[in-house]
């Protein structure tokens, strides 16, 4: 499909079970509501045939394609914006609810050439009540925004597939999400962060960061567990370690070390204060969750560099197991 406005945009919904066949069709009703209207919406069903054909019949005004790369959500994404041919590709998430104005905000960054991708604010829809335990700073890992984010439009570093907008043509030249690196099943990969910054480095261009370009996350019931939680630092610490070994040597992890220096220890001192202070018990287990948040993240992060060690180190002949 050819598209001859220089403002045009096609959204890419990636999607994998029938399980989630009620969130995605209310993606697909949100980004069929835009105020701005896309040019194009494409689902790409991740090696599930029978329910591309239900995607086909369900909605007749929707372009349905297959994963044609190994089975991920990377993939997935690729495969539909490689088929895209707007100026703009948007991405959102199969258990998302965009705003109605969610496209036209985001897209007004764009006016600067400079800008080579933006993202959105990402509200927490919960499927039961929040944990009382669970901090502002932490809900990055139920995949929404966190205290620590710009609350208005700004540069950020990177932003979330969930709620994502590419330059084309920035994205092409570093050939999209990195295959192989992302999510599958119960493994989390941020292969969002290490898209952004390639593309940043790549095209010498920046992110910005839309705040009220909104769109709603579901969060599950087993997602607002404590196990959850430690599970989920866990994984991102080893992710952050993976992505550090493909990031050029002389390009640091520059956000992390500011949200463990500034972001975690405010949290961890506002709640203790307001826990003496006598304003409640959970600001205490608030406090709790993102030490063990952080040493979690500590441990991921420990075990995968220690991985990385035998991978490279001496060959199978000195009997050291891999």
């Amino acid at each position: 499909m050819e598209h001859n406005s220089s403002s045009d945009v096609s959204i890419v919904i990636p999607t994998h079970s029938e399980k989630r066949w009620a969130s995605l069709t209310r993606t697909i009703t949100s980004a069929q509501a835009q105020t701005y209207p896309a040019a194009e919406i494409v689902v790409v069903v991740d090696h599930n045939p029978e329910m591309a054909h239900r995607v086909k019949l369900t909605f007749p005004g929707v372009t349905v394609l297959e994963n044609a790369y190994a089975r991920g959500a990377s993939g997935n994404r690729n495969t539909g914006a490689f088929h895209t041919r707007t100026p703009f590709i948007a991405f959102l998430d199969d258990d998302t609810v965009a705003s109605p104005e969610w496209l036209a905000y985001q897209l007004t960054p764009f006016a600067d050439p400079s800008v080579v991708g933006t993202g959105g604010g990402i509200i927490p829809a919960w499927a039961g009540p929040r944990p009382a335990w669970m901090p502002d700073e932490l809900l990055w890992a139920v995949g929404v925004s966190y205290t620590g984010m710009p609350t208005r439009t700004a540069p950020i570093r990177n932003v979330w597939s969930a709620n994502m907008i590419v330059r084309r043509d920035a994205f092409l030249a570093v050939g999209g999400f990195r295959t192989g690196f992302g999510k599958l099943g119960d493994q989390n990969r941020p292969e969002d962060t290490e898209l952004c910054l390639r593309m940043s480095a790549a095209a010498g261009g920046r992110w910005m960061y839309v705040p009220h370009a909104t769109i709603d996350h579901e969060v599950p019931a087993d997602r607002s567990t404590f196990g959850f939680l430690m599970r989920r630092c866990y994984a991102e610490g080893r992710g952050k370690v993976q992505m550090a070994g493909l990031m050029p040597k002389d390009q640091e992890l520059g956000a992390e070390k500011d949200y463990l220096r500034r972001t975690l220890p405010r949290a961890v001192g506002r709640n203790l204060t307001r826990a003496m202070t006598g304003r409640g018990a959970a600001h205490a287990l608030q406090a709790m969750a993102v030490v063990a948040a952080v040493l979690a993240a500590a441990w991921g992060g420990g075990v995968e560099t220690l991985a990385g060690l035998f991978e490279s180190g001496p060959a199978p002949t000195d009997n050291v197991s891999v």
